[in-house]
């Protein structure tokens, strides 16, 4: 048996490091030994405090060398016969990256299976979609759908531009709330067929809900108020420039009567009130000249501001109708009446929670961040 401290102090903090840091439990293990023993341990009282065989410690003593960490390792060590090489890896993380297309195939996603054939193609090493599929998991890669995205529709210097002058309206709304408020305006759709979501069930298996086309529809139009969350909606027939038009001015006269239940009178309005800037996307029936002009006409608070092309995530109420949508979701309704009426608690009456920082995109993620 070695003596009482017998390791230099330069391997003791070497050993030291190594059972702290060392990523293989195997080499902390046996770096362990080694000061074990280094303390005046005997190899019977080093196994037992360890937990390991006293074959497994002695053997260790004898052909480790403490001051080699690279002499505690073993064959197991080394894994199991690896077929893919660095460059095959490296080709596989630098193509999972690029459109297919862009190799020549015309199919629009890669699966492992066409990965496999591919790289095989390239580098003559042969695997299975399997073993791609092990080799880009262990890369922290995984299988999920894509997400739909706006950027080559969208103008970037309009986009900047309309960036400054919502962050103004913002900086004015919470500094002069009295003069300025802000709006997000648009509308949605809800049906009677049921809405799938992803929900909790057994693996291996799905839970089931109708999937049959159903007749019967909610349309509904509103906005809501970005200093405080007020949701404001109305429910129309369609969406068309007249219903666009009409609720717009039911929405003006519930502003107009708010502030005079401010104690305000009712003839200072136009001249002292509010001004409520409403933001909306660009819908050809928003931008209809007779109607602007009306609404410049008979509505002189409201300012309208539209969004840059292809700019959801600039409207903070796409986030109410998706949070809407979620909450319905999976729900049989019997009729129309049932679904207007949960809508309506729901938008108008407050009762959908609402988490104001989720990052949904293209449902008004960007406003958070002005």
């Amino acid at each position: 048996m070695p003596t009482k401290n017998f390791l230099s102090s330069e391997t003791k903090e070497t050993l030291q490091q190594a059972l702290k840091e060392h990523e293989h439990p195997d080499i902390r293990q046996r770096a362990l030994i080694f000061l074990l023993l280094n303390n005046g341990n005997t190899q019977a009282q080093t196994a037992e405090l360890i937990g390991c065989s006293l074959r497994k410690v002695a053997y260790w003593s004898i052909h480790g060398d403490p001051a080699n960490l690279d002499s505690f390792k073993d064959e197991r060590m080394k894994g199991n016969y690896r077929k893919a090489t660095e460059e095959y890896i490296n080709l596989l993380l630098k193509t999972i990256e690029l459109e297919p297309e862009q190799c020549g195939y015309e199919f629009g996603r890669w699966t492992t299976a066409r990965l496999a054939i591919y790289l095989g193609e390239k580098t003559g090493i042969e695997l299975s979609s399997t073993q791609v599929r092990r080799i880009l998991k262990s890369k922290k890669y995984v299988y999920l759908w894509a997400k739909y995205s706006l950027e080559d529709k969208q103008d970037t210097v309009e986009r900047s531009l309309f960036k400054d002058k919502l962050a103004e309206y913002l900086r004015i709304a919470k500094e002069s709330p009295a003069l300025l408020q802000v709006w997000f305006w648009d509308e949605s759709g809800f049906s009677l067929r049921v809405i799938r979501r992803k929900n909790w069930c057994r693996k291996g298996s799905r839970s089931k809900k109708r999937g049959d086309r159903r007749k019967g529809r909610i349309n509904v139009m509103g906005g809501v108020r970005y200093s405080d969350k007020k949701r404001w909606v109305d429910f129309i027939p369609s969406g068309n420039s007249a219903n666009f038009y009409a609720v717009l001015k039911n929405f003006y006269g519930d502003l107009r009567a708010e502030w005079i239940l401010q104690g305000n009178l009712a003839e200072d309005f136009q001249d002292k009130g509010c001004k409520f800037v409403i933001i909306l996307d660009n819908a050809s029936f928003h931008k209809k000249a007779e109607i602007l002009q009306k609404i410049a006409a008979e509505m002189p608070n409201l300012i309208i501001e539209f969004l840059p092309k292809y700019s959801p995530d600039y409207n903070l109420v796409e986030l109410v109708w998706h949070s809407a949508k979620e909450y319905v979701a999976n729900r049989l309704f019997d009729s129309v009446e049932k679904l207007e009426s949960l809508l309506n608690q729901l938008l108008n009456e407050g009762e959908l929670i609402m988490k104001w920082n989720r990052k949904v995109k293209n449902k008004g993620n960007l406003v958070n961040a002005v």
